[in-house]
């Protein structure tokens, strides 16, 4: 088989526009490389034994590593990673590996080292803090949710105009969190109250406001049968987020509990009390829906499997590791791995196999002078370490203050799941390779707190919402 040379490349009309592609994209790589020397940053500290991120790593390069042939210079001899993407494209057209096609591997290969870091562009600019920013499972949609009541919804396919402007109903403080159906039928969304509303995001309304253009029903989590019944201020809700097969809501409250909700019979399915503190976060750890994972202000993060509740009553496991309260959790969706943000300014890899079947003196005392939400973290805890710490890693380098910032994994369709990217108190945006902990890039834009940031299912996009009132787009320059 003969290796056709990237210079023949040029002059197969049909692969110009590819190859001047490629020159640009190469030039951004540049542009990554420089981010990553700003700012510091990386894996500052591994579980004891070291156990775990070995066998993840593999993972993560199988999902990201080309066919075998795409690296054959000559017969026998092989060019080192990563393969350039004229020589993976000349490949793919001359049909070295024999699929005629690239595999998702080869694909993760090529674009997972063009990183959405360029702009960016602004898409909407608000009175108000933006709290929430998410694309929809197939990044069509985007939601973005706001302090003062309203939540956008916008049409990314459509040059981002707004195909939806709810006015929140009962807000409290600010939107917490906000989450569209897996149909894309429906949005949810909380505050501090333990009402939920959900709304019709399929209706021919743009302008939805609750119960006076649109009926936005509420969902009582606090198992009162009227609404108006009890008070509005007895717990929040933190978190809240859709089953896989959209029949079932979870969420995190500040009455140190979880909430199961079934959508189909309208009511409340379990009550879980299930830490010592607020429950800041929690999410199903993969599509079956038994498994959930919670985080808390008691430093722990818990394992909950829904099948055992009824006899054990009691948490599957505990992870233990943060010094500090924790913001949000993020599942890898596999049931195994997921990552942790933590006010002790840091985030954490964890393997479910590694939890303790308690939290018995695990627990660490918090340090009492401080508060992050008007406090800077005290230099002398930033190399503190937890004595019983079995978390795989721990990313440092961005700021957790003020608000639940949130953190989360690259897609898989385009990255492998190659990065953790998260929003900082410093207004910028973090992305650090899992594997080896280098922060690759970090984005600068915004003015205030980034709180929530979303990287497009597919596309090399990442939209970002910010504390100045800010909803920005970044692109692959």
């Amino acid at each position: 088989m003969h290796i056709i040379p990237p210079s023949f490349i040029v002059n197969l009309p049909f692969l110009r526009k590819l190859y001047t592609r490629v020159q640009k994209m190469s030039r951004s790589r540049k542009s990554i490389r420089r981010c990553g020397l700003d700012g510091g940053g990386g894996i500052s500290g591994m579980a004891a034994s070291g156990e775990g991120l070995p066998e993840i790593a593999v993972g993560t390069k199988l999902r990201s590593r080309p066919h075998k042939f795409f690296g054959r210079v000559v017969p026998g001899k092989s060019e080192k990673l990563p393969i350039s993407p004229v020589k993976m494209l000349a490949g793919r057209e001359g049909n070295h590996s024999g699929r005629a096609r690239f595999t998702s591997s080869d694909r993760c290969h090529l674009s997972s080292r063009y990183l959405p870091v360029s702009g960016p562009s602004v898409i909407d600019r608000m009175d108000s803090c933006a709290y929430v920013s998410q694309f929809s499972a197939d990044g069509t949609l985007f939601v973005a949710g706001f302090q003062d009541s309203d939540i956008k919804i916008y049409s990314v396919d459509n040059g981002w105009k707004v195909k939806k402007n709810i006015r929140a109903r009962s807000l409290r403080w600010t939107i917490t969190d906000a989450s569209l159906s897996p149909d894309q039928r429906f949005l949810v969304y909380s505050s501090m109250s333990p009402i939920v509303h959900i709304v019709n995001v399929g209706s021919s309304m743009t302008e939805s406001v609750a119960n006076i253009t649109e009926i936005h029903d509420g969902l009582d989590f606090s198992g009162h049968d009227d609404e108006d019944d009890h008070d509005d201020y007895s717990f929040g809700i933190f978190s809240v987020k859709f089953s896989t097969d959209g029949r079932e809501l979870v969420a995190a409250s500040s009455d140190d509990s979880i909430y199961v909700y079934d959508l189909v019979a309208n009511k409340l399915n379990v009550r879980i009390p299930a830490h010592r503190s607020d429950v800041n976060t929690v999410c199903f750890a993969d599509e079956a829906g038994h498994i959930l994972y919670s985080g808390s202000d008691d430093h722990l993060c818990k394992v909950w499997d829904r099948r055992c509740l009824g006899t054990r009553g009691k948490e599957s496991g505990v992870l233990a590791g943060h010094l500090e309260g924790i913001t949000f959790i993020d599942s890898h969706g596999d049931g195994k791995y997921f990552i942790s943000n933590g006010k002790d300014q840091a985030i954490k890899l964890w393997d479910i196999r590694k939890m303790s079947s308690n939290a018995r003196g695990i627990a660490m005392p918090r340090h009492a002078e401080w508060d992050y939400r008007w406090m800077e973290y005290p230099s002398h805890l930033r190399n503190r370490r937890h004595p019983n710490d079995i978390s795989l890693a721990t990313y440092r380098g961005h700021r957790v203050l003020r608000t639940l910032i949130r953190c989360y994994f690259s897609p898989s369709y385009s990255t492998g799941q190659k990065y953790i990217y998260t929003g900082s108190a410093d207004a910028h945006i973090y992305i650090y390779d899992m594997v080896t902990g280098d922060l690759v890039a970090k984005l600068k834009f915004h003015d205030q707190i980034v709180r929530d940031c979303s990287w497009h299912p597919f596309n090399p996009m990442l939209g970002s919402s910010s504390w100045d009132g800010v909803i920005a787009n970044w692109e692959l320059s």
